[in-house]
């Protein structure tokens, strides 16, 4: 049973790892480098764990975790921010100045490999506290969420190398924000509708992964095809 588990919390998100390689269609990245990646965002799991436990606690000092007010900063200042933040970091330490970062596609594949790393070891964590139906949902909830978080940040990592190479400073910092933001507001939301209660608010929640996951798996698409050199 513990392996029957375990496959099934680390098929999905190696599974969407291959589907996202092989959508780089102009130069596949060195399978060395992928799995570097993914094994550091394996590994900053625990400490994300550390740090959203510890601010948890100082945050209850306040604030009951019944109110609106704590779940919003829980979920939004401090899950989403060490997350993504710690994501961001592996992603721009380990790949920035690799001299295989030569397409834009490219910076898309290096950051859903952190990401899903990440979502792997989580995942593990959940599916083997709450058994086997809670693997089944967050195949299609989480796992799939981390990749599209991944997506987002490696599109606008992607431009902003894209600027960097050309010396446009500004351009370069903005989109490494961005690169940071979007991913950070869109797991905060997904963190918050996911413990939100009620009929409703679950209809709200599918609509958002659902909405989500079709404008990931375009931008990709489109990306795929048209991928383009950062120096081009």
């Amino acid at each position: 049973m513990r392996t029957l588990l375990l496959l099934m919390a680390i098929i999905p998100p190696i599974f969407l790892m291959y589907r996202i390689y092989k959508a780089d269609k102009v130069e596949k990245e060195p399978m060395g480098l992928i799995l570097k990646l993914f094994f550091f965002g394996a590994a900053i799991t625990a400490f994300a764990g550390l740090i959203e436990s510890f601010a948890g606690r100082l945050l209850r000092i306040p604030l009951s975790e019944k109110t609106f007010t704590y779940k919003f900063i829980f979920n939004f200042v401090i899950v989403a921010w060490t997350e993504e933040g710690l994501k961001h970091t592996v992603l721009k330490r380990i790949s920035w100045r690799r001299p295989e970062f030569g397409h834009r596609f490219d910076a898309i594949v290096y950051a859903v490999a952190v990401s899903l790393g990440f979502a792997a070891i989580e995942n593990i964590g959940y599916v083997f506290n709450y058994g086997f139906f809670n693997a089944l949902g967050r195949a299609v909830t989480a796992i799939p969420s981390h990749c599209i978080f991944g997506i987002f940040m490696g599109y606008y990592y992607g431009v902003s190398k894209y600027y960097a190479v050309r010396k446009l400073w500004r351009r370069e910092t903005f989109y490494q924000f961005l690169s940071l933001l979007l991913p950070l507001i869109m797991h905060g939301a997904y963190d918050l509708a996911a413990i939100s209660t009620g009929t409703g608010l679950s209809a709200v929640f599918f609509a958002y992964i659902a909405i989500m996951d079709v404008i990931a798996l375009l931008m990709v698409r489109y990306m795929s095809r048209h991928d383009s050199g950062i120096s081009d």
